[in-house]
Protein backbone atom coordinates (compact mmCIF):
# COMPACT_ATOMS: atom_id res chain seq x y z
CA UNK A 1 0.00 0.00 0.00
CA UNK A 2 1.72 3.14 -1.66
CA UNK A 3 0.72 6.25 1.05
CA UNK A 4 -1.70 8.37 0.13
CA UNK A 5 -0.45 11.59 -2.18
CA UNK A 6 -3.57 13.15 -2.97
CA UNK A 7 -1.94 16.28 -4.54
CA UNK A 8 -0.82 13.31 -7.15
CA UNK A 9 -4.21 12.16 -7.87
CA UNK A 10 -5.75 15.41 -8.29
CA UNK A 11 -2.70 16.33 -10.84
CA UNK A 12 -3.55 13.07 -12.43
CA UNK A 13 -7.24 14.08 -12.83
CA UNK A 14 -6.48 17.55 -13.57
CA UNK A 15 -4.28 16.36 -16.75
CA UNK A 16 -7.22 14.29 -18.13
CA UNK A 17 -9.79 16.72 -17.45
CA UNK A 18 -12.09 14.56 -14.60
CA UNK A 19 -15.06 16.36 -14.06
CA UNK A 20 -15.17 15.40 -9.79
CA UNK A 21 -16.07 16.77 -6.31
CA UNK A 22 -13.41 15.81 -3.27
CA UNK A 23 -16.15 13.99 -0.78
CA UNK A 24 -15.78 11.48 2.54
CA UNK A 25 -13.33 11.76 4.94
CA UNK A 26 -10.37 13.99 2.67
CA UNK A 27 -13.51 16.51 2.27
CA UNK A 28 -13.58 16.81 5.68
CA UNK A 29 -10.27 17.56 6.34
CA UNK A 30 -10.40 19.99 3.50
CA UNK A 31 -12.79 21.75 5.82
CA UNK A 32 -10.81 21.49 8.85
CA UNK A 33 -11.75 18.29 10.35
CA UNK A 34 -8.76 17.06 12.69
CA UNK A 35 -10.33 13.28 12.09
CA UNK A 36 -7.67 11.05 10.02
CA UNK A 37 -7.88 9.45 7.21
CA UNK A 38 -5.84 7.02 4.42
CA UNK A 39 -7.54 7.45 1.03
CA UNK A 40 -9.20 9.85 -1.46
CA UNK A 41 -12.35 9.89 -1.98
CA UNK A 42 -14.30 11.42 -4.96
CA UNK A 43 -17.53 11.65 -6.79
CA UNK A 44 -17.17 11.56 -10.66
CA UNK A 45 -19.68 13.12 -12.92
CA UNK A 46 -20.74 10.15 -15.37
CA UNK A 47 -21.44 11.14 -18.71
CA UNK A 48 -20.00 8.73 -21.52
CA UNK A 49 -16.76 11.89 -21.93
CA UNK A 50 -15.81 12.09 -18.28
CA UNK A 51 -15.92 8.17 -18.07
CA UNK A 52 -13.25 8.18 -20.66
CA UNK A 53 -11.39 10.83 -18.82
CA UNK A 54 -11.95 8.88 -15.84
CA UNK A 55 -10.27 5.18 -17.31
CA UNK A 56 -7.18 7.22 -18.98
CA UNK A 57 -6.37 8.80 -15.57
CA UNK A 58 -6.91 5.28 -13.48
CA UNK A 59 -4.81 3.73 -16.25
CA UNK A 60 -2.01 6.39 -15.60
CA UNK A 61 -2.09 5.73 -11.85
CA UNK A 62 -2.33 2.33 -12.30
CA UNK A 63 -5.13 1.50 -10.24
CA UNK A 64 -6.35 -1.91 -9.55
CA UNK A 65 -9.43 -2.88 -7.41
CA UNK A 66 -8.47 -2.91 -3.40
CA UNK A 67 -9.43 -6.60 -1.60
CA UNK A 68 -7.85 -7.88 1.72
CA UNK A 69 -6.35 -10.51 -0.04
CA UNK A 70 -3.96 -8.85 -2.30
CA UNK A 71 -2.32 -5.81 -1.08
CA UNK A 72 -1.69 -5.10 -5.11
CA UNK A 73 -5.28 -4.97 -5.98
CA UNK A 74 -6.68 -6.93 -8.81
CA UNK A 75 -6.40 -6.09 -12.20
CA UNK A 76 -9.75 -4.47 -13.64
CA UNK A 77 -11.05 -3.28 -17.11
CA UNK A 78 -10.46 0.69 -16.98
CA UNK A 79 -12.51 1.58 -19.18
CA UNK A 80 -15.56 3.49 -19.62
CA UNK A 81 -17.96 0.88 -20.39
CA UNK A 82 -17.15 -0.95 -16.91
CA UNK A 83 -17.15 2.19 -14.99
CA UNK A 84 -20.35 3.10 -16.17
CA UNK A 85 -21.98 -0.10 -14.77
CA UNK A 86 -20.41 0.30 -10.85
CA UNK A 87 -21.89 2.31 -8.24
CA UNK A 88 -18.63 2.36 -5.89
CA UNK A 89 -14.91 1.18 -6.98
CA UNK A 90 -12.00 0.75 -3.84
CA UNK A 91 -9.03 1.02 -5.68
CA UNK A 92 -5.04 0.87 -5.03
CA UNK A 93 -3.17 3.07 -6.85
CA UNK A 94 0.54 4.33 -6.96
CA UNK A 95 -0.54 7.79 -5.12
CA UNK A 96 -2.43 5.84 -2.70
CA UNK A 97 -6.32 4.49 -1.85
CA UNK A 98 -8.68 5.85 -4.07
CA UNK A 99 -11.92 5.39 -3.68
CA UNK A 100 -14.60 6.26 -6.48
CA UNK A 101 -18.68 6.70 -5.84
CA UNK A 102 -20.88 7.63 -8.27
CA UNK A 103 -23.73 8.33 -6.32
CA UNK A 104 -22.54 8.60 -2.25
CA UNK A 105 -25.15 8.25 -0.03
CA UNK A 106 -27.64 10.27 0.69
CA UNK A 107 -26.81 12.54 -2.10
CA UNK A 108 -27.75 12.72 -5.92
CA UNK A 109 -24.25 11.90 -6.90
CA UNK A 110 -22.09 14.27 -9.09
CA UNK A 111 -25.03 17.25 -9.72
CA UNK A 112 -26.06 17.22 -6.74
CA UNK A 113 -23.14 17.25 -4.64
CA UNK A 114 -21.35 20.39 -7.36
CA UNK A 115 -23.98 22.59 -6.58
CA UNK A 116 -22.21 23.43 -3.54
CA UNK A 117 -18.89 22.41 -3.74
CA UNK A 118 -16.24 24.69 -2.58
CA UNK A 119 -13.31 25.80 -4.72
CA UNK A 120 -9.62 25.03 -3.07
CA UNK A 121 -6.22 25.19 -4.30
CA UNK A 122 -4.21 22.25 -3.29
CA UNK A 123 -0.43 22.93 -4.04
CA UNK A 124 -1.99 24.72 -7.38
CA UNK A 125 -4.14 21.98 -8.31
CA UNK A 126 -7.90 23.31 -8.43
CA UNK A 127 -10.26 21.13 -7.23
CA UNK A 128 -13.65 20.97 -6.33
CA UNK A 129 -14.80 19.63 -2.65
CA UNK A 130 -18.04 18.73 -0.94
CA UNK A 131 -19.42 21.42 1.32
CA UNK A 132 -19.35 20.50 5.00
CA UNK A 133 -23.19 19.84 5.10
CA UNK A 134 -23.10 17.70 2.02
CA UNK A 135 -20.49 15.43 3.67
CA UNK A 136 -22.12 15.20 7.14
CA UNK A 137 -25.47 14.65 5.21
CA UNK A 138 -23.65 11.57 3.29
CA UNK A 139 -22.22 9.70 6.32
CA UNK A 140 -25.35 10.26 8.15
CA UNK A 141 -27.12 8.57 5.60
CA UNK A 142 -24.51 5.60 5.58
CA UNK A 143 -25.04 5.61 8.73
CA UNK A 144 -21.55 3.12 8.92
CA UNK A 145 -19.81 3.04 12.71
CA UNK A 146 -17.07 5.08 11.18
CA UNK A 147 -19.16 7.08 9.60
CA UNK A 148 -21.70 7.84 13.30
CA UNK A 149 -18.30 8.45 15.23
CA UNK A 150 -17.13 11.20 13.03
CA UNK A 151 -20.13 12.97 13.16
CA UNK A 152 -20.15 14.96 16.29
CA UNK A 153 -16.74 16.12 15.28
CA UNK A 154 -17.98 17.66 12.47
CA UNK A 155 -21.12 18.79 13.25
CA UNK A 156 -19.03 20.49 16.11
CA UNK A 157 -16.75 21.76 13.29
CA UNK A 158 -19.98 23.26 11.00
CA UNK A 159 -20.91 25.30 14.01
CA UNK A 160 -17.69 26.58 14.67
CA UNK A 161 -17.32 27.63 10.72
CA UNK A 162 -21.08 29.47 11.07
CA UNK A 163 -20.00 31.16 13.56
CA UNK A 164 -16.86 32.60 11.87
CA UNK A 165 -19.24 33.57 8.89
CA UNK A 166 -21.20 35.60 11.34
Amino acid sequence: MSPLQADEIFACLEKHGVRYVVIGGLAAILHGSPLATFDADICPADDGDNLERLARTLEELGARVRTPDSADGVAFPREAAFLRRIEILNLVTRCGDLDISFQPAGTGGFEDLSRSAVAMSIRGHEIRVASLEDVIRSKEAAGRDKDRRSLPVLHQLLEEIRKRRG
